[in-house]
């Protein structure tokens, strides 16, 4: 039988709790339960895959195909545990469902309504596929009050009181702010939060209260008294130095223990963090360090490369060293006075990662030319591995090389592809339909070159699976030109149409993928391509 933690936040938005569902996820997994954590987000979108990173940040991607929510990465990254489509629901996705039934009748004529159509789906979502879970943790996106947020906490009132006792607990985040004027922190906030919260009939069994200074033992105990909580089960969660360190902390504060307790378990295991120590270990004590020049267009946002950032981080931790990442704006390498060569000289490495449209795309073919020439490693993906492949042609003489995704050109290097083969048999998308789930998305099996650096940067293996997330691809009928100028295609997919990698075998490290690795790497198990990335940036830096 599955337990239920249901978390929620108060007070203002971005307060973690992403971050603390993969922490407390992760402490009950250090103490050998089996988790599993889902996200239900309030707005109206089917899924978050058409919404600019500016408005939403990364769009995370599963296994399965599953346009997701930025917490589901790191879900996965704390814990390993792969999600999946119905790890992530919003309220968009439960409407459309909802309204699809009532057209084809199955309601029977009854009238439709939030409550109980809405709140009975959102239900069916908490409590699909438990499998052999111990605990399942669900994260409710939004502020409590929100009023979008309101058929999710009806859901989670009713379902607190059909689960058995002691099946569920209610976490609630919230913000403790410190009033330099006044010299001291301000519990009212807090308050108002629980208060609204138990208005809707969901009283927290624990509190996390962000801070940014330490919250005394009487504010504590003033919270707990107010807000009708045990003094222990309000937890204090103040800034850390790493998110990787988080775990650790919370584990000091006693969030896991006051988890169990609020689920009547007094008999667990000691908690394994040998892992997230030995993480924070490496990340506290570097013993050298690199700068990476990622060139891209959603700079601004550092969210919108949320994955990207801590898979760098990830391979500075396999080589012990410390990861400087220089986000650079592409578009600046297009201007008469955008000195590239004063941007990118002092970079030990020069990625360039996914994105769509035009916009800084020739800025980004710029940083390529600079990497290929001056030998910097250089790391392609998605888009980027594509820009790689248009200034490989230009350079082989293609003057006109360019991706059809930025309007019509005589040389499609890169360009939509309606049709290819998998396992499961012929995909198609139409090159004019919704932009919505029409992307190739998911894992994918490429095939690899034997004796290719890809293969050995994977061990010497000879077939993975990682995942996509574009509509554009490497137009294959350019292979043997891009081949002629040093490019090498050293891997592509199972039916030999779509090329997966690309590399150059005269250049020190030189390789673009057309898939995002960054959403399998993890703390504790790095992605192999970001590793020896790393690797050959700490080299660069020995040489300058």
């Amino acid at each position: 039988m599955a337990r239920y933690i249901f978390i929620t936040g108060g007070v203002v938005s971005s307060l973690g709790k992403g971050l603390m569902a993969a922490s407390l996820a992760a402490l009950l997994q250090a103490r050998s339960y089996k988790v599993r954590i889902r996200k239900f987000d309030p707005y109206l979108n089917v899924d978050p895959g058409t919404m600019s990173p500016y408005q939403h940040g990364e769009v995370y991607v599963t296994d399965d195909g599953a346009e997701t929510d930025l917490d589901l990465g790191h879900y996965e990254r704390f814990t390993g545990v792969s999600a999946h489509q119905g790890d992530n629901v919003t309220s968009g996705r439960v409407y459309r469902d909802i309204i699809a039934r009532e057209r084809r009748g199955d309601y029977l004529g009854a009238t439709v309504q939030v409550v109980p159509h809405v709140t009975d789906a959102i239900k069916q979502f908490a409590l699909a596929d438990q499998g052999d879970h111990d605990f399942i943790l669900c994260e409710i996106g939004g502020t409590v009050g929100d009023i979008e947020g309101l058929p999710f906490m009806e859901a989670i009132r009713q379902l607190r009181n059909e689960l058995e006792p002691m099946q569920t607990l209610s976490v609630h985040v919230t913000l403790v702010p410190y009033i330099a004027a006044a010299g001291e922190m301000k519990t009212k906030p807090t308050q108002h939060s629980v208060r609204e919260l138990a208005s809707l009939g969901i009283q927290p069994d624990v509190l996390l209260c962000r801070a940014e200074h330490p919250i005394p033992h009487s504010e504590r105990r003033k919270i707990a008294q107010f807000c009708n909580v045990r003094a222990d089960a309000v937890i204090p969660a103040l800034d850390a130095p790493s998110i990787y360190a988080v775990p650790l902390q919370y584990h000091r504060e006693g969030l896991d223990r006051e988890v169990l307790r609020g689920f009547g378990i007094t008999d667990a295991p000691e908690p394994d963090l040998s892992r997230w120590q030995d993480v924070m270990e490496r990340h506290a004590n570097p013993e050298g360090e690199v700068t990476i020049g990622v060139v891209g267009k959603y700079v601004g946002l550092q969210d919108a490369y949320k994955s990207l950032n801590e898979a760098l981080v990830h391979g500075g931790l396999a080589h012990r060293v410390k990861v400087n990442v220089r986000w650079i704006d592409a578009e600046i390498f297009e201007q008469d006075d955008g000195d590239i060569s004063a941007q990118l000289e002092p970079m030990h490495g020069i990625l360039v990662p996914g994105g769509f449209g035009e916009r800084g795309s020739e800025g980004k073919i710029a940083a390529v030319r600079f990497a290929r020439e001056r030998k910097v490693p250089f790391f392609g993906i998605c888009l980027g591995m594509q820009m790689a492949c248009i200034e490989s042609a230009r350079s082989a003489g293609y003057g006109g090389a360019s991706s059809t995704e930025f309007g019509e050109t005589q040389e499609p290097v890169v360009g939509v592809i309606t049709e290819w083969m998998t396992e499961e048999g012929l995909q198609t998308r139409e090159a004019g339909g919704d932009l919505g789930g029409t992307m190739r998305l998911g894992a994918y099996l490429a095939r690899l070159e034997p004796g290719s650096k890809a293969s050995q940067v994977y061990g010497n293996a000879l077939e993975i699976s990682e995942r996509h997330r574009h509509r554009y691809e490497v137009n294959s009928h350019y292979v043997d030109a891009l081949e002629a100028d040093g490019l090498t295609f050293s891997g592509m997919s199972p039916d030999g149409l779509l090329p997966e990698i690309v590399e150059r075998s005269d250049h020190p490290w030189f390789i673009g993928v057309q898939f995002h690795p960054e959403l399998k790497s993890k703390p504790f198990d790095p992605h192999p391509l970001f590793a020896s990335f790393i690797g050959a940036a700490l080299d660069q830096a020995r040489l300058v």
